[in-house]
């Protein structure tokens, strides 16, 4: 336990949640500042802590960088894992709310995730381009094994760019409806995304 102060007593944060506390930071100041406007000692100040602890579980700011858009795409896989035996259709509708959902409560490290492509740092670009790749992949095991969308899916070579141009148009969706620049409604966000999906990968 550390200190009592003013009659509290405060708990010392175990490894694993002062982590989480510094990417949640972390998350924030890049979701709101290009890469190379966020310095890592800007981190450690709203956190509390000494830069050297900071640096103790991220070397580099790369690092810091990667591993919270690793958090985030974790995050996101989970949020729209697929059901086995469920059909597509009701696959789409439940993971898109659970999506829809996340965004909206984790404004900050969607948005930092998809900075991820604008930063300098390649390193970085290749953890935002493999966390898309798993999305992808996700997406694309889900239709096969669709009894309805399966059986038409086979031999089409354009169904995998379409699922990534799907992506792409789901992720510029949300972060218009994240910016308020979009009047439409959550539901509505989901059924426009649903349909866009299956109209790109219906013959």
């Amino acid at each position: 336990m550390a200190a009592n102060q003013g009659g509290r007593t405060r708990r010392r944060l175990s490894t694993e949640e002062r982590r989480e506390q510094l990417l949640a930071v972390g998350a924030r100041l890049f979701s709101e500042s290009p890469y190379d406007d966020v310095w890592i000692e800007q981190v450690a100040e709203i956190a509390g802590v000494s830069r050297g602890l900071l640096y103790h579980y991220f070397p580099t700011k790369r690092d810091f960088f990667a591993a919270v858009v690793e958090r985030e795409s974790e995050r996101m896989l989970r949020m729209t894992a697929a059901v086995p035996g469920a059909p597509v259709r009701e696959q789409l509708a439940a993971g898109l709310d659970a999506y829809l959902e996340h965004v909206a409560a984790h404004a900050h490290g969607y948005r930092a995730f998809h900075r991820a492509e604008a930063a300098g740092d390649q390193a970085v670009r290749r953890v935002y381009r493999r966390a898309l790749a798993a999305q992808e992949r996700q997406i694309l095991s889900a239709l096969a094994a669709d009894q309805e969308f399966g059986p038409l899916l086979r031999g089409r070579p354009e169904v995998r760019p379409a699922v990534r141009g799907w992506l792409a148009f789901t992720t510029a969706v949300c972060l218009e409806w994240l910016r308020g620049g979009s009047e439409l409604s959550r539901e509505q966000v989901r059924d426009l995304c649903a349909r866009t999906l299956l109209g790109a990968v219906a013959p």
